[in-house]
């Protein structure tokens, strides 16, 4: 079975799924049927109604199934093409576009911000909020960039520390609208990812665009745990503006479909791949994020990731194993998958799904040189 850009090895489609194939060399080097055990399990474990789940390996998806339930009323199982509200797992696909963008020559990512009309006043707007994302933002200062927004190094002086900032992020549409007079950031998402990337049950999402009627129709239900403990529907969020933090509907087979056409080099050039992924750097230091993702190493393997957190509705992990050519996706409709990971860190061996990905896909394997 083949959809534009991806290639699938083996995909039982849901939880209770039995599908007898032949065995490919990658497959067999791995004991697949144990990680489904260990995923359900952690699943059971959290409390997450739905969960789909997708491996991408050298290019190929090696696992892609689904656990539970996308609509607990209904009884409606959870696929790999279930699509749930993947939160900030958007960050990447945003990258995505200020990149095109600026290898195109419209965008600049260290042009000051201060040259962008809105930005002088919801700078000096949002440093006066309470909020700890505020805290820190010196709006007088003169050298605030794209590049900082999008590598949450805004904060305190521009480039020198990291602190998660999801509102700094949203805001980075702004400059990505303004050097496409007319289109909308979501337009822009459209042209740039999910058109190249062959993401059909992909679709972006903001108050002033629906969800797709497709798409709502088969959208997992969120839930969370009401004063009782049982599992609940979620109500319906709040309004959102057309922002970069944000905003997607998709599935695991369509962010399977983005990671391959990433590391194919179908939505940015070779170049832009590589100062996507490079750390953004404070005097020859490593901080722990690149160009939307989280940027860290574990037992000696390179790790880019991001996870996504709607509270008491929807949770997501997106991880690459740089060094292997190796992907984990997973989506969920509760807030289970999400773990505290601290604003100033990354520390994805800190969730329990992570965990378990590690040792199903990388037990006693050596970095490759």
């Amino acid at each position: 079975m083949r959809f534009p850009a991806l290639t699938f090895l083996i995909v039982p489609m849901a939880a209770c799924a039995s599908t007898r194939h032949a065995s490919s060399p990658v497959e067999s080097s791995y004991d697949l049927p144990a990680f489904a055990r260990a995923l359900d399990s952690l699943r059971t474990a959290a409390r997450i109604p739905g969960l789909s789940a997708a491996v991408v390996k050298d290019g190929k998806v090696i696992f892609a199934r689904g656990f539970g339930y996308a609509d607990l009323e209904r009884r409606i199982a959870a696929t790999p093409e279930t699509p749930y509200d993947i939160a900030s797992v958007t960050k990447p696909l945003s990258a995505v576009v200020a990149l095109r963008l600026a290898e195109e020559g419209r965008l600049d990512l260290d042009r000051p911000m201060a040259q962008y009309s809105e930005w002088e006043g919801f700078c000096k707007d949002f440093s006066e909020q309470p909020s700890i994302l505020a805290r820190g933002l010196r709006c007088v200062s003169p050298q605030h960039s794209l590049r900082h927004l999008l590598t949450h190094t805004a904060l305190g002086d521009p480039g020198t520390q990291f602190f998660y900032n999801p509102i700094l992020y949203s805001w980075a549409s702004r400059p990505m609208m303004s050097v496409v007079a007319g289109t909308s950031f979501s337009r822009l998402v459209e042209q740039y990812v999910f058109q190249p990337a062959g993401m059909a049950r992909s679709a972006r999402t903001y108050r002033d665009l629906p969800i797709r009627a497709d798409l709502a129709a088969a959208m997992a239900i969120p839930y969370h745990a009401d004063s009782n403990g049982a599992m609940v529907r979620s109500p319906a969020r709040g309004a959102q503006g057309d922002g970069a933090a944000g905003g997607v509907i998709s599935t695991v087979l369509d962010l399977a479909r983005f990671d391959v056409a990433l590391e194919q080099g179908k939505l940015i050039s070779p170049a832009s791949y590589s100062v996507m992924m490079k750390p953004m750097q404070r005097a020859g230091e490593s901080l722990p994020y690149s160009i939307g993702w989280f940027a860290q190493q574990y037992a000696g393997h390179e790790l880019r990731w991001h996870s996504g957190w709607w509270d008491d509705a929807y949770s997501a992990l997106y991880l690459k194993v740089l060094d292997e050519n190796l992907t984990l996706i997973l989506l969920a409709n509760s807030e289970g998958v999400w773990w505290d990971n601290p604003n100033s860190s990354a520390q994805v061996e800190r969730s329990t799904f992570a965990r378990a990905f590690f040792r199903a896909f990388l037990p006693n394997r050596p970095p490759r040189q």
